[in-house]
């Protein structure tokens, strides 16, 4: 094969015909050579479908199939009328020699495109070879078809019968292909001779290179100038310096593409896009995209219909500034007219190029955009419309025009339109995915991290939660505060390995767990213990850190169990900081060791920090050293614990981290002494009347006389309650909080449950009525039995 001056550009479409005469195969390069797409051709027969001439419509018939012909003719295409100069090459490929049941191949190329690109290539320099031999074939069925250009010097072969066509089309090959290794042009030499491939196709398996040879210059062409934001007018150009015209267009390429791909915000790369079009390819270039692509709120679509809601998302062009913002604001959501070439090209996925948009269309489009004033910026120019395709669907399209005294896009400029479209389309479409990426990491971290901090008596407590510098590596910490009964705190924060949505996942689950146990008032070794056992349930890879501790504002005492996390800094009323020596445990979900309860007492006005990993450790300072900073910046901390939090941040937290970071801090302020009170009731009947009357007189002393009537019926349906189901002593505890608790203590173990009572039950209203006239009611068991609590909502 020999192919003077060529760089692998040249195409040939493909065309099968079955034994009917009905197209069953269709490619690309048909496509563009004819302008109609796959859908409309296949399945029709080739005169039905091209205004082929009468002298050539017979060697598209099944009677002519057993023979091999060519032959070159021009017809219009089909999408635009323009004329196409194309040569045929038709060879029966199957059945026998009589013609029946015999499919042919039709190759077809674009004969004036190949002189244009120097290539003074005709109808009969493409020849059929069968096995034995590259000489022409006549007529019949071939075994084998090779597709070659040859000149008269090759045609004939070797004294030893090897193929002659072996040593020089290495040889060419090893010249126009010097990126390739040696094993790669013996690899193309097998394929072209062995299998048939066409030659004039080698270079679609190469395409045009977006790096130069290794050979180039040294001082290398320039990078391509960016251009100003979109709308904005642009120079004439720069100086460069002087490099080879060979290179200017891939180099061009090179640096267009680097900056298109350089963001990944799918809207941003679109903006690129259309700036770097401007002044090289274009004078006015505008992208619009499909609106569920801007927005994201649906994946793109394979095929688009008549009517699509667009938006505008980037125009660029080197007029005077704000010349087009009113004809084509940027933004500008709009329905694209059935029709007209810009839905065309979304629709068949072909480009629209028309040289000169004569008055007669710019009107016709403007009237189209709702008389919008388009023809001045239309009339004269040339105009390319093109589709931005990624993986097989429909992103949206763009426009490019050309100034009158420019010449129309020749095959250069579409072919590099078309390289930096892939090359948009592609971006556009991972900056969407990335995108939505990041949308469901944050809003699956935000729905699994707590809301407001809960309103409790005797704490007050704070957050502050930041994510990782990576928003799509969503991490594992999690943190909450949780209501106990009997007006206690809950506190937990801790931190799942690893990183990614599966970590985030995890984390909601233990997050539930932890809330679910929680309220069962659980020790908190013994929830540890039940979240490590329910995490080794659920797989190998729920591992994680956690720090779980409950504060009693009544007894002012905190109670600690820890699993392999950073332990708590508790700050004093007088301002002294501590690390608390809370047993470290180890993570939950490993398993075999027990977890060990701390209890501490502590003063009211006192200051709890718990916080994750990430806070403490960065580059240059391990977890202990960062403890350490992290009581010394708590000694001395004020009552704000907003500032507090805030300060911590501040002054630890890397700028970028790299890792989530979760603070939770919690003052300990406690219940005064004179807004609590308790009761030892003997377990006898006469218990409840008594106990109505202590009820009474306190809800008096406090102020809460409104509460009396409806606080005596529930203490004492509580209390025969446990006289009746319950056994040992009995206690009664009243808690003027946030709002009026009442608590029910005995040595009984079997939980009360609100159940249907029939009109003949002489038992099951009492909890009825509790259920309907407390706030809140509830149970939860003790080490010695159980409690049973209901609370009234306080008068304002």
């Amino acid at each position: 094969m020999v192919i003077a001056d060529l760089l692998g550009v040249a195409r040939m479409a493909a065309i099968t015909l079955n034994e009917r005469g009905r197209i069953s195969h269709w490619d690309d390069t048909a496509t563009r050579l004819f302008g109609v797409g796959p859908p409309h051709a296949l399945g029709r027969a080739p005169a039905s479908l091209l205004r082929l001439p009468r002298e050539h419509r017979g060697a598209f018939e099944p009677e002519g199939f057993g023979h091999a012909w060519c032959g070159a003719c021009t017809l219009p295409r089909v999408d635009n009328g323009e004329p196409a100069e194309v040569g045929w090459w038709v060879y029966p490929i199957d059945g026998a020699s009589d013609g029946r049941g015999v499919s042919v191949l039709a190759l077809a190329a674009d004969l004036r495109r190949l002189r244009r690109d120097g290539i003074g290539i005709t109808v009969g320099d493409l020849l059929l070879a069968p096995p034995d031999g590259p000489g022409p074939v006549p007529g019949g069925r071939p075994a084998t078809v090779r597709l070659l250009r040859v000149e008269p010097a090759l045609t004939a072969p070797s004294d030893d019968g090897s193929d002659a066509f072996a040593a020089p089309l290495a040889g060419r090959l090893a010249a126009l292909l010097p990126a390739l290794d040696p094993a790669a042009f013996q690899q193309i030499t097998s394929r072209v001779l062995g299998i048939g491939c066409p030659a004039v196709s080698l270079g679609l398996t190469i395409r045009l290179p977006i790096v130069p040879h290794a050979d180039r210059p040294a001082a290398g062409p320039p990078p391509v100038p960016r251009p100003p934001g979109p709308g904005r007018s642009r120079p004439a150009g720069p100086a460069r310096r002087e490099v080879p015209p060979a290179w200017e267009p891939l180099a061009y390429l090179g640096e267009a593409g680097e900056q298109i791909g350089s963001s990944l915000d799918h809207l941003q790369a679109a903006r690129t896009f259309a700036e770097v079009l401007v002044p090289r390819l274009a004078d006015f270039a505008a992208v619009e995209l499909l609106e569920r692509v801007v927005a994201d709120s649906a994946p793109p679509v394979a095929e688009v219909g008549e009517t699509a809601l667009m938006r505008r998302v980037a125009v660029a062009h080197n007029d005077e500034p704000g010349r087009w913002d009113e004809a084509v604001p940027e933004g500008e959501a709009l329905f694209l007219p059935p029709g007209t070439p810009f839905v065309q090209a979304m629709r068949t996925g072909r480009a629209v190029h028309i040289r000169r948009v004569g008055p007669a269309q710019a009107a016709r489009f403007a009237a189209a955009f709702g008389d919008r004033e388009l023809r001045p910026l239309l009339t004269g120019r040339a105009l390319l419309i093109a589709p931005l395709i990624a993986r097989g669907r429909v992103l949206g399209t763009f426009k490019l025009l050309r100034k009158p005294d420019r010449p129309w896009f020749d095959e250069l400029d579409l072919t590099m339109v078309d390289e930096l479209a892939r090359r948009a389309a592609l971006c556009i479409d991972n900056g969407r995915l990335y995108r939505r990426e990041v949308t469901v990491a944050e809003q699956l971290q935000r729905s699994m991290l707590p809301d407001d901090p809960p309103d409790v008596a005797g704490a007050r407590v704070r957050y502050r939660y930041r994510p990782a510098e990576q928003a799509a590596q969503v991490g594992g910490d999690w943190f909450d505060a949780i209501a106990l009964p009997g007006c206690r705190l809950g506190l937990v924060v801790g931190d799942v390995m690893g990183h990614g949505l599966t970590s985030a996942a995890i984390m909601g689950q233990m997050r539930t767990a932890v809330r679910t146990l929680a309220t069962d008032d659980m020790r908190p070794d013994r929830l540890l213990r039940r979240l490590d056992g329910l995490a080794r349930r659920l797989g190998e890879d729920y591992l994680a850190t956690c720090l779980y501790a409950v504060y009693d504002p009544v007894e002012r005492r905190c109670t600690f169990a820890n699993a392999g996390h950073v332990p708590p800094v508790l700050v004093s009323a007088d301002g002294e900081s501590r690390v608390l020596p809370v047993p470290s445990g180890v993570p939950i979900g490993v398993g075999g060791e027990p977890f060990e309860t701390m209890e501490v007492k502590v003063d009211d006005g006192a200051q709890l920090v718990l916080c994750t990993d990430g806070l403490l450790e960065r580059r240059g300072r391990d977890v202990e050293q960062g403890l350490e900073e992290l009581r010394a910046r708590l000694t001395g901390a004020s009552a704000d614990l907003d500032g507090t939090c805030d300060d911590l941040l501040d002054a630890l937290a890397a700028p970028r981290p790299a890792d989530d970071i979760a603070i939770v801090a919690v003052g300990l302020d406690g219940i005064p002494g004179d807004e609590v009170v308790t009761w030892e009731l003997e377990p006898e009947p006469a218990s409840v009347p008594w106990i109505r009357a202590q009820v009474s007189s306190r809800l008096a002393g406090w102020g809460l006389s409104g509460l009396g009537d409806t606080a005596q019926v529930l203490v004492s349906e509580l209390v025969t309650n446990a006289l009746v189901h319950g056994a040992g002593s009995l206690g009664v505890r009243l808690i003027k909080g946030r709002t009026l608790l009442c608590e029910v203590h005995d040595d009984g173990t079997d939980l009360p449950h609100l159940r249907h009572a029939d009109a003949t039950d002489e038992s099951g209203r009492g909890l009825q009525l509790v259920h309907h006239l407390a706030e809140r009611w509830g149970t939860h068991r003790t080490d010695t039995g159980k409690i049973v609590w209901v609370e009234q909502r306080l008068p304002r």
